[in-house]
């Protein structure tokens, strides 16, 4: 299947409103063909485990390759040099960061604009925004520095600023767009990485100073608190910022996203934690258990398995290091993988490893 026919066959699927479990499957095994003639480290891995253009039947055969792939071969259909874009991971394995090649940001771009206008946006068509995260130039390899730079682009008021410097939160210019807010009556929408409001938390408490946003208001967080110094038990993390900052935990939503997709998931508030967590109609989440790849029942904790059709040059399925657990609606995340999970996901690792690159020598 041609890269450029996939492209427009995702394009249109985005910008419509659902997708039948009879077309996402269809197009999912359309695309897992391309990916298995061109992407050899993925044809390897699929070959190993007995999986081929022929036997995988369904999306959920498709084999879930290990995030962690990423850090150790190109995954891509593509030359990496002929790429547009690629986006690097942060967190590191002996020093080595995943690369996650797009040959077009078209997709990418139009999956994080519909998606973010359903679930941040709503009925709101324009909002002013701060931005507490450094700007796409400042981290042109970002993922998150390119998701909040088309929030701000598409959705945010001209007014609308980046708040973090090089030295930290520009937390004058931060106030003043508060007091603006709470002055003026206009809603206000404050967006970063988690551990970015973390500091903003520390930095309120030392003036003791706390706003009461306008109604409309909304708070965007995004990454928790992995690789921080203190850990934040959720129900604190959101106290705290309805607390400080006036805004009802209903509408304060977390986005849950990586790297290695090209699409991102998201709650309906944090009034009650840990919130359900669902993604756009190209993407669909299993629960399995890590050593047999089987999917466990509802209710069930088990690693996170994505498929996400945006993925179009890399891989469609990934297996995460995150616990989960189905319920309706979407999932629970449950935190990082620990113990019999840890250990599966290694062994996944292993096997791609082994697979991809051939035994050590």
């Amino acid at each position: 299947m041609e890269q450029q026919k996939i492209i427009n066959q995702l394009l249109a699927i985005i910008k419509s409103d659902t997708l039948s479990d009879g077309d996402f499957n269809q197009l999912a095994l359309q695309i897992f063909a391309y990916q298995y003639t061109n992407n050899l480290p993925l044809r390897k891995f699929c070959q190993q485990k007995g999986k081929t253009i022929r036997t995988v039947r369904t999306w959920e055969d498709i084999p879930a390759v290990p995030i962690n792939a990423f850090k150790e071969v190109p995954l891509t259909c593509i030359d990496p040099e002929d790429s547009e874009r690629f986006f690097m991971t942060s967190g590191t394995t002996m020093g080595v960061k995943g690369k996650h090649y797009h040959p077009t940001l078209q997709v990418w771009n139009e999956s994080m604009k519909t998606y973010f206008k359903k679930r941040f946006m709503k009925e709101t068509e324009q909002i002013r925004m701060g931005i507490l995260f450094p700007t796409e130039e400042e981290m042109p390899n970002s993922s998150l520095a390119r998701y909040l730079a088309l929030a701000k682009k598409e959705f945010g008021t001209k007014e609308s600023h980046y708040l973090l410097t090089e030295n930290g939160i520009n937390l004058e210019q931060l106030i003043q767009e508060l007091e603006q807010a709470e002055r003026t009556g206009k809603p206000y929408a404050l967006l970063g990485a988690s551990y970015s409001f973390v500091h903003l938390f520390e930095k309120l408490e030392k003036l003791g100073r706390n706003f009461q946003l306008p109604s409309g208001s909304k708070v965007l967080d995004t990454g928790g608190f992995k690789n921080q110094s203190k850990e934040w038990n959720l129900d604190d993390f959101y106290h705290q910022l309805s607390s400080l900052l006036g805004v009802p935990k209903k509408d304060c939503i977390n986005m849950y996203g990586m790297t290695e997709l090209s699409s991102q998931l998201y709650d309906s508030g944090n009034e009650q934690v840990p919130s359900v967590k669902s993604g756009p109609h190209w993407l669909k989440t299993r629960i399995i258990h890590p050593l047999t790849g089987e999917e466990v029942a509802d209710g069930e904790c088990g690693v996170i398995v994505h498929c996400d059709l945006a993925n179009f040059n890399s891989v469609t399925t990934i297996l995460t290091e995150d616990l989960g657990m189905k319920v309706d609606g979407g999932f629970l995340l449950l935190g990082r993988v620990q113990g019999t999970e840890a250990k599966g996901c290694s062994i996944a690792v292993e096997e791609f490893i082994q697979a991809a690159k051939g035994p050590a020598q």
